[in-house]
């Protein structure tokens, strides 16, 4: 499964609930986190540098959150069947207030040492969204334009539409899975990743 979903859509649930439901790994950003190895590969793919995709995923069943979320259509294009997945927010306004509190102002503050690079690779991510992404009326126009290119240009029995509410329902009816009993997982939630990256510490 492609995830074209931008970051603070629920991502993190996602890659939980999808490895509950695919039995395998779920590529999210903070897979970077493990594989610093990779940032170069990633800002390699940011420049429209062709990558090696079967390499970078390997042993992945799905992809959400950015950095794929950023070049979901050429992984759409290396997996032509695999569905293609766009969690977003019921607004770009609620999306921008979850994004501006966590990625953005982890963006704009000192790098950790070693994460250097990262930066650098997250910096053009972001820019791809928008090049003016630290003005709250370009970047959410950029979310909204982003997810209307996913809708436009993605076939209807490829795509899976979804939001946080709606659980596991559409993500099992479209894998062809049962739901299970267990709570759809909530994670990552603005206070946990404000904790988690120092910007809140305590």
């Amino acid at each position: 499964m492609v995830g074209a979903g931008l970051g603070r859509t629920a991502t993190h649930s996602l890659k939980i609930a999808l490895e509950r439901l695919l039995g395998g790994p779920c590529y999210h950003m903070v897979e970077l986190f493990a594989h610093p190895e990779q940032v170069p590969l990633w800002h390699a793919v940011m420049r429209n540098e062709p990558v090696d995709w079967p390499a970078l995923f390997d042993g992945y069943q799905a992809t959400v959150d950015w950095p794929g979320a950023a070049v979901w259509r050429e992984i759409a294009v290396a997996y032509p069947d695999a569905l293609v997945l766009l969690s977003t927010r019921r607004t770009s306004d609620e999306w921008y207030m979850s994004a501006s509190r966590t990625i953005f102002l982890m963006q704009d503050s000192a790098p950790q040492p070693g994460m250097e690079a990262w930066r650098v690779m997250t910096q053009t991510m972001l820019e791809r969204l928008t090049p003016d992404w630290h003005d709250a009326e370009a970047t959410k126009a950029g979310y909204d334009r982003h997810n209307a290119e996913v809708r436009g240009k993605v076939p209807a029995e490829r795509l899976v539409d979804w939001q946080p509410t709606d659980g596991w329902g559409p993500l099992c009816d479209r894998l062809g899975l049962p739901e299970p009993e267990d709570p759809f997982p909530l994670t990552n939630t603005t206070a946990e990743f404000r904790k988690m990256t120092g910007l809140d510490p305590s």
